[in-house]
């Protein structure tokens, strides 16, 4: 299949062939015909496999097919993102594939001031790309109207609901007109997206391009077992050994981030950290030079990761292993994207044994364990307890535990962290104090 056989008009085409695509991706090919129809979706799709795209062409066609060229613009395409970052890209895809139709568009989050979005709300949008805390802000200082969307879009809906956002969502949606076309997309499945689904869509097509929860099938993975304490000095040696040119390594606080990327700029590797204590300029940047080759590694807490758009990237590193299973699923998801092989490498110390297998258990396979010449782990070293929190540290991360300490177990796979939001707004959910919602 064509992107020409897909019923989409000249402008779009010329915009897509432009950017040097002709067959549509398995997602696209599927999602597309559907919300041409009308037809509320939901859509099971990892990150890599065109999803954006998949949204974006077909709601500007239905844009450009009821287009009204007299009167004021209104909000008619509302799309909610779970981060900035995410929020940013999709705005970009919609100016890319729309720059030859007469819509305007803009994105609004948090992190950056509110002033330039009124002004840009009050001059008027047909399409509104948001993340829902600054949404909200937006919604209750009256800057906003709703009232004409005819296309609700929740990209990554599984991510919003980790990080908190579903009573948020459930407040946007009270406020838009009961007619409108729902699109969900998520690349994983819970209980909590169901009842979503079941709340907003009505009749939907369902589109799934991946087995549920599992992992993408190009990207190698495999483990290397190591003590806590020589994490960092074994992906240094891993990035020499193996002249490695573009890494993005995961961690799972904000401190462990800043520690690591300061440890490979003093042993002479570029790189820079993005999370959630990062200014959006310096998490642009650093973005931005990582995507440029100006640093080789970019080091990133699963929060401020979520929805990089990086083409063609080889190699993603778990520094450490997330405390959710499906976690794991959206980390790899960066590399092995559009067809492009990957590689997905994960150092574990013995604290994260129950992590690893509540991993196995998600993705239905057994990944293969490796030990690395000079760094093999020590056997006598009992698991300790990984903290989750505020603290920053995470459990041992990169420190030596203390002499004497006696073994305990990891803490339960199937646990949950307290969900938190992470795109910049002020607004604040019910009954949450401000120190549970620190975290990574």
């Amino acid at each position: 299949m064509l992107f020409t056989e897909l019923n989409l008009s000249a402008p779009i085409l010329k915009a897509v062939s432009e950017e040097g695509y002709t067959t549509p991706t398995p997602v696209q090919a599927q999602a597309i015909p559907f919300i041409l129809d009308g037809r509320d979706m939901l859509a099971g799709a990892q990150t890599g496999t065109g999803k954006t795209a998949g949204f974006t062409l077909p709601m500007l066609e239905i844009l450009s097919r009821n287009h009204h060229t007299k009167g004021p613009r209104h909000v008619r395409v509302l799309i909610l993102t779970p981060t900035r970052e995410l929020a940013a890209q999709v705005g970009e895809s919609v100016k890319t594939y729309g720059k030859y139709l007469p819509f305007k568009s803009t994105v609004i989050f948090g992190g950056v001031g509110i002033q330039p979005q009124i002004t840009t709300l009050r001059n008027g949008v047909d399409i509104l790309i948001a993340t829902p805390g600054r949404l909200l802000d937006h919604v209750s200082q009256g800057t906003v109207d709703l009232r004409h969307v005819e296309m609700l879009i929740l990209d990554e809906a599984d991510r919003m609901l980790d990080m908190g956002f579903v009573k948020d969502i459930r407040r946007v949606i009270a406020i838009l007109p009961q007619k409108r076309q729902n699109l969900l997309f998520s690349a994983t499945y819970s209980d909590e997206i169901k009842k979503l689904c079941e709340s907003i869509l009505r009749n939907p097509a369902v589109v799934e391009v991946a087995r549920r929860n599992t992992s993408s099938e190009l990207v190698t993975q495999r483990v290397i077992l190591v003590d806590c304490a020589r994490k960092s000095a074994l992906f240094g040696h891993l990035v020499k050994e193996n002249k490695w040119e573009q890494v993005l390594v995961f961690t799972r606080t904000k401190h462990q981030a800043n520690k690591l990327s300061e440890y490979l700029q003093k042993i002479g590797i570029a790189s820079a950290a993005i999370h959630g204590n990062k200014s959006q300029a310096a998490r642009t940047k650093a973005l931005s030079d990582f995507k440029e080759g100006k640093v080789k590694i970019l080091v990133a807490t699963d929060i401020a990761a979520r929805g990089l758009d990086i083409d063609q990237l080889p190699h993603v590193v778990n520094l450490e292993l997330p405390n959710i299973a499906e976690d794991y699923v959206h980390r790899i998801g960066r590399t092995g994207r559009a067809g492009n092989e990957g590689e997905a490498i994960s150092l574990v110390c013995v604290d994260e044994y129950d992590y690893l297998k509540g991993i196995e258990k998600l993705i239905n396979r057994k990944l293969d364990r490796d030990i690395v010449a000079g760094f093999e782990p020590d056997p006598d070293i009992p698991a300790m307890p990984i903290v989750q929190g505020r603290g920053g540290g995470g459990g041992r991360g990169n420190s030596q535990r203390p002499q004497g300490a006696k073994p305990q177990g990891a803490k339960p796979q199937g646990s949950r962290r307290e969900p938190q939001k992470r795109d910049g707004s002020s607004h604040r959910s019910e009954g949450r104090s401000n120190d549970s919602r620190r975290g990574r």
